[in-house]
Parts: structure tokens; sequence; C-alpha cells
């Protein structure tokens, strides 16, 4: 065979020869190199037949897997204390893609009312297109979620902390009930995280994550995951390929960096809440905190008995004097920080529910919710309490 031209040689340099001599070798990378290829090769038919059937270990194409998706997922699942994970390109593809593997035509949801708005979109609008019927419940009454379920209910689903009222319900009690009628229990875990609560350790049988937020912690991915026992992983694995949500390998390999610091986060970030919300209570512009771990919050004693180690996390709401002037003014006098569409970063933010994360709430279901056009969202971050503090206070003072 002739000497290959040199563009042709450039193309293939550096490619499979050197990565099977990589991994051939006797050391290893201290972290995880980024994956970025789309696509796996094969030597042989054979190889890849080996490998579709689970008979030889191996990557195929990025939908389906990638080095780097295994290993946040292999961290996801050390944190949750369960076994595997599946990884999306957002918090929003992971909860679609679990709702529609696990109900079809004819079936029926219980959900609890007040949920991210996109959640409630979906599960308003977009589920009756499918043929499944949803039922909106407040998950406070057992005796009242046992009445709205049905011999075609299939699925059970509610957040930790709920966004962005700050509820919190008795997983025992309702995982309980999902079960005793052969439901699902699915709960977005996202405003908790696994180092404030373990929503599998009382019940639930899959947890779910928007990762953008304290998983991903630094605001700069966009992710999502759903977290469970093995045989159920591997009955969402089809419809995770299939729906084509992955994460991508950067974003996975950035979330890997951010869980290596996950606890310790959240404990700041629970740490400075606390204070925080302690300080919004004696103040005279705001009508009402929401934080369930204040000594006055009537969720208190739930969220000591599901709650670990004494740990709220980082998210609250208030009302404001005077609805949404009042809001308006408060969000404009802040400085350093800022009004923003998301949480959950390592500086504190404010968001106001009514005009962004629940758009999708009509003015009625706003008011039945407890959301008012005074509510702000506060996500409290990493700096020194007594600053995020200081800076409140100023910006009351202009409300």
């Amino acid at each position: 065979m002739k000497e290959k031209n040199i563009t042709t040689k450039l193309i293939h340099a550096g490619e499979n020869a050197l990565a099977k001599k990589i991994a051939a070798g006797v050391s290893v990378p201290k972290v995880l190199p980024i994956y970025m290829s789309s696509v796996f090769s094969f030597d042989d038919v054979p190889t890849l037949d080996a490998v579709y059937a689970g008979d030889a270990f191996g990557y195929i194409y990025g939908r389906n897997g990638n080095p780097n998706q295994a290993a946040v997922a292999e961290c996801l699942a050390v944190a949750e204390k369960t076994d595997d994970a599946l990884m999306f390109g957002s918090g929003m593809a992971a909860i679609t893609t679990c709702i529609l593997a696990s109900v079809s035509a004819g079936d029926h949801i219980v959900s609890s009312p007040v949920l991210y708005g996109g959640v409630y979109d979906f599960l308003k609008n977009e589920m009756p297109r499918f043929g499944v019927e949803v039922t909106f419940v407040e998950f406070d009454d057992i005796e009242e979620i046992k009445a709205a379920i049905k011999p075609n209910t299939k699925l059970l689903y509610t957040e930790t902390i709920v966004n962005p009222t700050m509820n919190i319900y008795d997983l025992d009690a309702v995982a309980a009930l999902a079960h005793e009628h052969g439901c699902i229990l699915a709960v977005d875990n996202t405003f908790a995280t696994s180092f404030v609560c373990r929503p599998m350790e009382h019940g639930a049988d899959i947890v779910l994550y928007s990762t953008t937020k304290y998983l991903g912690g630094h605001s700069d991915i966009v992710g999502g995951a759903i977290v469970s026992d093995q045989a159920t992983i591997n009955k969402l694995r089809h419809a995770h390929a299939v729906y084509g949500g992955q994460m991508g390998p950067m974003e996975c390999w950035l979330l890997c960096r951010s869980l290596r610091t996950l606890e310790m986060r959240v404990a700041k970030h629970s740490e400075n809440a606390l204070k925080v919300a302690e300080f919004l209570e004696k103040h005279p512009k705001i009508e009402k905190v929401y934080y369930p771990g204040l000594a006055s919050s009537k969720y208190k004693a739930l969220g000591d008995k599901l709650f670990i180690n004494g740990r709220f996390g980082g998210m609250m709401s208030a009302d404001i004097a005077g609805g949404e002037e009042g809001a308006s003014r408060f969000i404009a006098a802040c400085e350093t920080i800022k009004f923003v569409p998301s949480l959950a970063g390592v500086s504190t933010t404010l968001s106001y529910p009514a005009k962004t994360s629940h758009r999708a709430y009509n003015a009625e279901e706003l008011k039945a919710a407890g959301i008012s056009m005074g509510t702000i969202r506060f996500s409290i971050g990493l700096e020194d309490p007594d600053d995020i503090i200081a800076e409140f206070d100023a910006a009351l003072a202009e409300v």
C-alpha cells in the first residue's frame, strides 16, 4: 500500500492507537479526563455485538453513555446511598423522562399542588394530551392523598422541600401509602440535596434533581438526574436513550468537580440561611418568612425527623410589605445580591416566583399555592452571613 497523504495522516494521528496505548498504561489520570467524543470505535463487528449484548465493557454512542456520565452517576449514587443514576441535559429532561416512562395512556398521577412551575405546567397541560389524568392534592393530609388514589393511579409525585413555599411532607407516610396501592413515589430533592435529606431512606422509589442547582453549585452548568436502585435505573435506561436528553461530557465533568464539595457547601448554605431567616422574621418590612428550620415553622419537627444533622438547606421565601411594589423596590435596592431566575450558586441571589419559576400558575393558582405578588425567594449563598443581612437590611429600608 502506498504511503498515505499528509492530510490523511493528520486526520488519524493521535487517535485510536494512542487511546489504546493510554488505556493499557500502568498510570492513570488523578482526575478523570473529559471524553469529548460523540462516538466510540470498534475493531470488528463481533466486538460491537458483545458490547451491545453486555458481554464486553465498552461505549458505543454518546446518547447511550459516556465515561463522564458514568463517573458522575457513580458520585450521585454514593451521595444518595443507592445504586445508580442517569444524567440529563436539564432538570426538566430528567423529570419529564421519569414521568413519561412511568405512566401510559389511561393511567393516573397524584401530585402535590405546589411544584416548580415547569413541572406543574407539564403535569397540568401536557400529560392530558397523552391520555394521563393528574390530580393535585395537598400532601400535608395523608387522607386527602388516599382519597385521590384510583385503581389506575401509577405515580405519586412531590418535592422534599416545596418550591417556593418551603413545605415539608412526611415522606415515610406518603411512601407507605404509595406502596400500599402499588404506586411509585418520585421525589424532587433539588432544594434539599442528599446532605439534607435522602428520600430513598424514607421509602421513595425515585429521586430527581435539577443538577443545575446545588449539585452543580457554581451557576455554570445546566443538567438533571434520576437516582434510584439498579432495577429501576435499568428500566428507565431505555427511555433515557430513546428520548435523548443526555448530559454532555463537559457538564458531567464539571458536576463531578462540584459533587466533591457538596456536603461542605450545603452545611454552610444551611447555617447561613437560618441566620438570615431569623433576621428577616424580626424585620418590620417582612410580613412572613417561609423557612422550615425556624423554631416558629410548623414544619420544624418534621424536618428534624427527616433531615440530616439539623440542616434545612439554603432556600427560603418571604413576603415583602407592599406587595409587588415592595418586592420590586427591594430587588432594585440590592447591590451585590442579584435578581436571577435560578438558585443555589455560591453567591446569594433573589428570585420572584410569580414572574419567573411559577409563571405557569394563573392568579387563582398562585393564591391557592400561597404565592403572593410580594413573595420573594431567597437562595442564601456562602458569603459571610453578616454581610448578607446588612445588604438585606439596607434594601428593606427602601421598601
